[in-house]
């Protein structure tokens, strides 16, 4: 049986609604290039479609915030039905994609579904607190009804091999760069960053770095964490200054640089991972590990 997704956007500056639409429809090239986000259509150009598809599922209804915006997702990733009001997907769908990034949103859009009993994808970040997470935890009707991340968490570019890990010796330090701004994108580093560590690992110790705490002319922001483990983190969004997404892994014999290009791959494992979670009733996106991502953003807002 396939499953009916439902997609509601549309952020500012985010075109999850187009990609994530795409990779389980397919897409109308000539639509997609008028998308307004051009790297889309260069990676999704590079795939082999069908083939490329996830299977099992098909977004089948849209929601944005204007008429315009969903016809333009719609002819874009093949969509079938455009929708008034968002809670219209309740008993149309067997699961929701919230494809929008702006957090302070989240709560409004997701408490009729999660109140539904729907499964429901939150694109990162979930929250920007403690308080706002635990909010929408208190609106699921089952363990697992919430999955979210970023896709980044599920990147084979962003992962350590145990080659890799016996090479570089002893992890001492991580450093971790984004560019962009702090709320919106030091996620892409935090959770790539958490997966490195060593399970249990728990911050002893954070810290702004002095003369470059979080800006609030460009929105960058920085963070050091000390860890259980003695492993020292240092996270940083460059805001407008312009930076390659990247880790270093400095061990005890020797580094390893982690660079993100692959962005399709990514979106792609992190839907599939959405959607086992619906199909084998499992918990896909840990409550304990999105609330420890979402502590290491409310401090780096600090």
């Amino acid at each position: 049986m396939s499953l009916k997704l439902g997609v509601i956007g549309l952020a500012d500056g985010n075109g999850h609604p187009y990609s994530w639409s795409a990779i389980f429809n397919g897409y109308n090239p000539d639509s997609m290039e008028l998308c307004g986000f051009p790297v889309i259509p260069r990676y999704l150009e590079q795939q082999v479609w069908p083939t490329s598809r996830i299977n099992g599922a098909e977004v089948v209804a849209i929601w944005t915030q204007s008429e315009e915006l969903s016809h333009k997702v719609s002819n874009a990733s093949k969509i079938k039905e455009i929708l008034s009001r968002p809670e219209d997907m309740i008993g149309k769908v067997d699961g929701i994609l919230l494809a929008r990034d702006d957090a302070e949103n989240h709560l409004k859009f997701a408490e009729p579904f999660l109140r539904a009993g729907l499964p429901i994808y939150i694109d990162k970040p979930i929250a920007l607190s403690l308080s706002a997470l635990n909010k929408l935890y208190e609106l699921e009707q089952y363990s697992g009804q919430i999955f979210t991340c970023s896709a980044l968490r599920y990147s084979n570019e962003l992962m350590l091999s145990d080659s890799d890990r016996e090479v570089i010796g002893e992890i001492q330090q991580i450093v971790a760069f984004t560019p962009k701004s702090w709320e919106k994108y030091a996620v892409h580093i935090i959770e790539p960053v958490l997966k490195i560590l060593p399970n249990g690992d728990v911050p002893v110790h954070f810290a702004n770095i002095s003369g470059l705490k979080k800006s609030t002319h460009d929105k960058s922001g920085t963070l050091l964490v000390r860890w259980s483990s003695g492993i020292q983190t240092s996270f940083f969004a460059t805001g407008n200054g312009m930076t390659p997404l990247s880790i270093r892994v400095i061990g005890t014999r020797g580094y390893k640089d982690l660079n993100f290009s692959d962005s399709f791959s990514a979106f792609k494992s992190a839907l599939e991972a959405f959607l086992q979670g619906i199909t084998q009733k499992e918990i896909a996106s840990p409550r304990e590990f999105n609330s420890q991502v979402v502590e290491l953003l409310e401090k780096g807002r600090k």
